[in-house]
């Protein structure tokens, strides 16, 4: 298992649709278990796409287990082919990405969602997701899409916030 390399914005990559996957094998297999690791490598990573390592497939990696948001979830997730079939409300929340590091942003997204995928065993899954998970998995499929968080922000002027960095003790 390796940890890839994570596109950042602008490059124009992050913004391409991706192709839809043909084939689920071995290889497939082997590059989710990469894309898997590189989430985890990520600070508070819940989710990521095959976009963001520079593969354009539909494939994306959920899993809100490890985060302090208090959330119902599905734990891990990897969706390849993902179609959102059902959604419902809507919220204003404050979003981030890997591929955004410097900035958060406050996003609409809808309150709760059905997705269905196959696995990576080419099996079909479909979830229900609501709040945080079902922003999370929002967020992804919109990277198969060529679209990141900025494209959906509220208001540039008054939803785009500077990340805080926190330095450890002893730095300047």
């Amino acid at each position: 298992m390796a940890v890839l390399p994570i596109l950042t914005y602008p490059d124009p990559r992050l913004k391409q649709e991706s192709e839809p996957v043909s084939e689920i094998d071995d290889a497939l297999r082997a590059f989710v278990r990469d894309l898997e690791e590189t989430m985890h490598a990520g600070p508070g990573g819940v989710g990521i796409a095959a976009p963001q390592v520079g593969r354009l497939l539909r494939v994306a990696i959920v899993d809100c287990s490890r985060s302090r948001k208090p959330v119902s979830n599905h734990g891990r997730m990897v969706l390849i082919n993902p179609e959102i079939t059902r959604w419902e409300g809507v919220a204003v929340g404050r979003e981030g990405c890997l591929s955004v590091p410097d900035y958060t942003g406050n996003v609409i997204r809808a309150e709760a969602v059905r997705v269905e995928a196959l696995n990576e065993h080419g099996e079909p899954v479909a979830y229900d997701c609501e709040g945080f998970e079902a922003r999370a998995v929002q967020h992804e499929l919109d990277h198969l899409d060529g679209l990141l968080f900025l494209d959906r922000l509220v208001s540039r002027r008054h939803d785009l916030f500077r990340r805080k960095v926190h330095k450890k003790p002893g730095e300047r």
